[in-house]
C-alpha cells in the first residue's frame, strides 16, 4: 500500500514517452500532451518565462522510468482524453531523475518521491501538489480546481488554520485542495512532517459543515497518520464516521486511495489493542476492499492496491517483518494467487506491466506466498522496460527468506542492469548495503563495490544531489560502521583516496557538491 508511493503507485500515448534523458526540447512527436523537457535550470527558467508570457499555468511531473506509481500515472491519467484536452491550457514540463542535473532539480524543487506532480501559477509560484495515489479521475478535479483557483496552498492552509486573523473563510473548492493535497509528496513546503497528523486534526475539525466528502478524507488521513496507541479523544470519537464509510460503496469508493493506503494505521489508530473490537473493524473494511477489488470502474493497479490492503489487515496482529504470516484465510490467499497470475496473462502494455506486476509481486509475498512471488517476477523479466526493478524485488524476496547467496545474487545483477546515473547510485548502494549485511567478511567485494559507485559518480555532475546524494551518504555511513578492523581500515583508505580524487575535480563553483562530497568519508 506504501508500496504504490515508493517512496512513497502504463498506457500512455506515444507523446508520453518521455525521452526526458535527450536534450531539453519539445518532448516526444504525435498526438497528446506536448510535454517539455526539463534537465537543467535553464531549461526551468525558459519553460516558466514561456508560462508568463502565455499567461498559463505550469504543471511539472518528476517521475523515473522503473518507477511502478510513475507507471500507473502513465496508464491511467496522462492518456486520457480530459487531461489531454487540459494539457492545452498549461505547460507541461516533465523531468526524468535520470536525465543530466535532474537530481540538482530535485533540490530547487523540494521534490524527492516518484512521482511527483506539482502545479504553478503563470508567475511561478506553486499552487499545489496532486495526490499522485488518487484514481485518475479525482486527480483530474484536483487539477482543475487548482487551475481555477490560482491560489497557493500555503495560502490556503494559513487561512484555514487561522481564520479569525485572515479574516478569510475558506469555500468548498478551497478545502478540497486541502483535503485532496499531496501531503505524501510534501517534503515539508507546507509544516514539518512531524506537524502533519495534528495540523491534519485540525483541518478535519475546522472543515466540518463545509463539504462532508472533504472532511470526511480529512478525518480518515488525520487517524492513518496518528502514531498507534496515541490517539486524541476527537480520534476515537471518528469512529461512527469511519463505520458508515465502510458499510456505504458510494463513500467507500470516494476515499478509495485513503482506504487501501491507510487501511491498517487506521485500524490500529481506533483498536489499539486486539481484541472483539478490532476484529469487527477488520471485518468492515474487509468487507468494503473486497468492494473495491471487485469495481470495474477503477484501474487495476487500484483494485489489486484493495486486496493487498486486504492481505495487511489479515496480517495486523503479526509481525510486520513475519516472512510467514500463519493467519491469512485460504480463500484470501487463492485470490492472491489468482489476481497475480490473471495480471500476468492479460496485461499487454508495458507502462502498466511495470505498475501492475511489482504491485502483484509485493502482494504474493505479504501474503507469505514467496515462490509465486519468484515466480511471477522472474516471468515478467523479458517483457519488462525496466527488469532491474523486478530483480531487485527477487533479491528482497530472497533476503526475507534467509537465501544470502541468492540475495546478492539478484541485487548485484539489478545493479549491472540498471540505467541512469541517478538509478545507478541508487541501485548500486542497495548492492552494497545488502553486502555490508549479509557477506561483510567480504573485503575485496565490498571495496570493488564502493569503488565502482565513487567512479559513476565521477561521471555524474548531479551525484551530489537529492536521490543520489542520499545514495553516497548511505554508502558512507555503511563503510564507517563496516570499519572495525585492519583489513577493512585499509580497503577506506584506499577508497578514501579515490572519492578525494573525485570531490577535487568537481566544479569549484559548486560548493554544495564539493562540500558534500568532501563531508562523505569524514565518519568512515
Amino acid at each position: 500500500m506504501k508500496f504504490r508511493l515508493l517512496a512513497l503507485t502504463a498506457s500512455v500515448s506515444t507523446a508520453l514517452a518521455l525521452t526526458l534523458a535527450a536534450p531539453a526540447t519539445h518532448a516526444s512527436p504525435g498526438p497528446g500532451v506536448s510535454w517539455q523537457a526539463a534537465a537543467a535550470d535553464a531549461d526551468i527558467d525558459r519553460y516558466f518565462g514561456q508560462a508568463k508570457a502565455e499567461k498559463k499555468p505550469v504543471l511539472l511531473y518528476w517521475g523515473a522510468k522503473w518507477c511502478p506509481p510513475c507507471n500507473q500515472l502513465k496508464a491511467t491519467l496522462f492518456n486520457r482524453a480530459d487531461f489531454i484536452e487540459q494539457s492545452k491550457a498549461f505547460v507541461a514540463v516533465g523531468i526524468d531523475g535520470d536525465a543530466p542535473g535532474a537530481q540538482k532539480l530535485g533540490t530547487r524543487f523540494k521534490v524527492r518521491g516518484y512521482p511527483t506532480l506539482i502545479l504553478f501559477n503563470p508567475a511561478g509560484n506553486e499552487i499545489t501538489r496532486l495526490p499522485g495515489e488518487a484514481d485518475a479521475a479525482q486527480v483530474m478535479k484536483v487539477l482543475q480546481l487548482g487551475l481555477s483557483s490560482g491560489r497557493p496552498v500555503k495560502a490556503v492552509l494559513a487561512d484555514a488554520l487561522n481564520p479569525r486573523s485572515s479574516g478569510k473563510k475558506l469555500g468548498a473548492n478551497e478545502w478540497r485542495l486541502l483535503g485532496f493535497y499531496g501531503w505524501e509528496t510534501d517534503e515539508q513546503q507546507l509544516l514539518p512532517a512531524e506537524q502533519r497528523p495534528a495540523t491534519l486534526l485540525q483541518l478535519a475539525k475546522a472543515s466540518e459543515g463545509v463539504d462532508a466528502e472533504t472532511t470526511t478524507r480529512l478525518w480518515l488521513k488525520s487517524l492513518g497518520a496518528l502514531n498507534e496507541g496515541k490517539a486524541p479523544a476527537e480520534a476515537s470519537a471518528q469512529a461512527a464516521r469511519v463505520h458508515a464509510v465502510l458499510a456505504d460503496p458510494a463513500q467507500a469508493r470516494a476515499q478509495m486511495d485513503v482506504l487501501t493506503n491507510e487501511a491498517p494505521d487506521i485500524v490500529k489508530t481506533l483498536t489499539p489493542t486486539p481484541g472483539d473490537a478490532r476484529n469487527q473493524l477488520v471485518a468492515e473494511f474487509d468487507a468494503a476492499l473486497k468492494r473495491l477489488n471487485d469495481d470495474a470502474t477503477l484501474s487495476r493497479a487500484d483494485r489489486l492496491n484493495a486486496l493487498q490492503a486486504r492481505v495487511d489487515l489479515a496480517r495486523i496482529d503479526t509481525g510486520k517483518d513475519d516472512p510467514n504470516p500463519k493467519n491469512i484465510p485460504a480463500a484470501l490467499l487463492a485470490e492472491a494467487r489468482e489476481q497475480a497470475s490473471k495480471a500476468n496473462r492479460e496485461i499487454t502494455d508495458g507502462y502498466e506491466r511495470q505498475a501492475v506486476v511489482t504491485e502483484a509481486a509485493h502482494l504474493l509475498g505479504r501474503a507469505g506466498l514467496w515462490k509465486e512471488s519468484d515466480e511471477l517476477l522472474k516471468s515478467a523479466l523479458a517483457r519488462s522496460h525496466s527488469p532491474y526493478y523486478l530483480m531487485s524485488q527477487l533479491g528482497g524476496n530472497a533476503k526475507k527468506q534467509g537465501r544470502k547467496t541468492d540475495a546478492l545474487r539478484w541485487y548485484e545483477e539489478a545493479f549491472n542492469k540498471s540505467e541512469g546515473p541517478a538509478t545507478r547510485l541508487q541501485w548500486g548502494s542497495s548492492y552494497f548495503a545488502a553486502l555490508i549485511e549479509m557477506s561483510p567478511e567480504d573485503t575485496p567485494r565490498i571495496e570493488k563495490a564502493a569503488a565502482q559507485l565513487f567512479a559513476e559518480a565521477e561521471k555524474d555532475p548531479g551525484a551530489f544531489y537529492e536521490r543520489s546524494e542520499r545514495s553516497l551518504k548511505k554508502v558512507a555511513s555503511l563503510l564507517g560502521t563496516w570499519n572495525q578492523g585492519p583489513a577493512q581500515a585499509a580497503a577506506v583508505a584506499r577508497l578514501k583516496t579515490q572519492l578525494d580524487s573525485v570531490c577535487g575535480k568537481l566544479d569549484g563553483s559548486d560548493a554544495k557538491a564539493k562540500s558534500t562530497c568532501q563531508g562523505l568519508m569524514k565518519k568512515a
